[in-house]
């Protein structure tokens, strides 16, 4: 891929205030799409909409809960509205608790599941409305749910957070099936990213150390590296060039799969 591929695309992308989301965001902005921030970290995402703003890209930003719809409703207008239009979801708001399967707590599970699933599929949902025939775009467009390599591989300490990235695996796939056969015109496809040093994978480096389970950070970090056949972590560009790549027409046959971008650690 070169230049604009994604000219004129509007897109709207959830946790996109720092992390995953912000590199994803600032990499359809580099190829030519108006970019609408959401995240319930308003302060930083009203930052991170300003510095994509700065490069000439119309971006915006609009406080999003993923897991309640009335808000979903309010975005995904205020994207059509901001942006002129609405074609591309990147839906990679989510959380990862760690913890023993024998230590587990009811409140933690119910908690990622209300984020990773009921969020991803609330968004699944405002997006198919808003960009099949007769929708307030109308246009069709693309969609890409964040699932990770933890749904694909098993990796002590993360049950929870495997199980929801695993259903968020599924969503896509039904999501696709639906989309075509219903001709919304609308490709839903999913990434399974490594491990990458931003704050939510170093926390579970430091949680995989502190339950015993490595001898320290380092190690932990040591273990997924030994793991991943190209022999290192994933960077954040890595992951944010494989989601505009399934937006572009270069991808236009592609629906309803799940991408590794983990160095083939889920080989």
């Amino acid at each position: 891929m070169s230049g604009k591929s994604l000219a004129g695309r509007k897109a709207l992308v959830t946790g996109g205030a720092r992390g995953i989301g912000e590199a994803i965001a600032t990499a359809l902005a580099n190829a030519g799409a108006s970019v609408m921030i959401t995240d319930v970290l308003t302060d930083l995402g009203k930052e991170t909409a300003a510095k994509i703003a700065k490069t000439g890209v119309k971006t915006g930003f609009h406080a999003l809960d993923v897991t309640d719809d009335g808000q979903w409703e309010k975005a995904v207008a205020a994207t059509v509205a901001q942006l002129g239009g609405y074609d591309i979801l990147i839906n990679n708001a989510g959380i990862e608790i760690t913890s023993l399967l024998v230590d587990v707590k009811a409140e933690d599970m119910r908690k990622m599941c209300d984020v990773n699933i009921v969020g991803t599929g609330l968004g699944i949902k405002h997006a198919f409305r808003a960009m099949r025939p007769g929708g307030a775009a109308g246009g069709g467009g693309a969609i890409v749910n964040i699932s990770s390599v933890a749904a694909t591989i098993a990796y002590p300490a993360i049950a929870g957070y495997s199980a929801t990235k695993s259903a968020v695996d599924r969503m896509t796939r039904v999501g696709a099936m639906e989309a075509g056969k219903l001709g919304y015109g609308v490709r839903v496809n999913c990434l399974y990213p490594g491990l990458a040093p931003t704050e939510m994978g170093m926390k579970l480096a430091t949680d995989i150390a502190a339950l015993g389970l490595a001898a320290d950070v380092n190690a932990a970090v040591a273990s997924v590296i030994d793991q991943t056949p190209l022999g290192r972590l994933a960077e954040i560009t890595d992951i944010a060039d494989a989601a505009v790549f399934l937006c572009t027409d270069q991808a236009r046959f592609i629906t309803g799969i799940g991408l590794p971008v983990d160095g083939g650690m889920g080989t």
